[in-house]
C-alpha cells in the first residue's frame, strides 16, 4: 500500500507512524505504511582504451592504395557497423601518412 498526500496527491515516503512532510506541497501528515526502496547496481565491465597510434602496430598490413598519398600498404581491421546479417565494414590506415578510410562494399 502507498500513502498519498491528502492535499496534492503526491506520494508520501516515511516510516510508519512518523510525521512526514509532503515533498511537493509541504503539508505534514502521518505515514500509514512503511515504504522501502531497493536498487540493483549493474557491474560495469572494465574496457581497455587503445591509442590509435598503438593500434596501428597491432593490426595486420595489406595491399591497399591510400587515396591521399598513394602508398601501396595499409593497416586494416573490420568492424560490424550494420545489422548482424550484413557483412562487416573494412577499415584501413595508411602506413605512410596515417590517413584512415573504409571499404564500402
Amino acid at each position: 500500500m502507498v500513502d498519498f498526500c491528502k492535499n496534492c496527491g503526491a506520494i508520501i515516503m516515511g516510516s510508519k507512524g512518523d510525521e512526514v512532510d509532503c515533498p511537493s506541497c509541504g503539508q505534514a501528515q502521518k505515514a500509514k505504511t512503511e515504504m522501502k526502496f531497493s536498487e540493483k547496481v549493474a557491474k560495469v565491465e572494465e574496457k581497455e582504451i587503445v591509442d590509435t597510434n598503438e593500434a596501428a602496430e597491432i593490426n595486420p598490413i595489406t595491399d591497399a592504395e591510400c587515396p591521399e598519398c598513394k602508398s601501396p600498404k595499409a593497416y586494416y581491421w573490420t568492424k560490424q557497423t550494420r545489422a548482424g546479417d550484413e557483412p562487416e565494414t573494412q577499415f584501413f590506415k595508411c602506413v605512410e601518412c596515417a590517413h584512415q578510410w573504409r571499404d564500402y562494399r
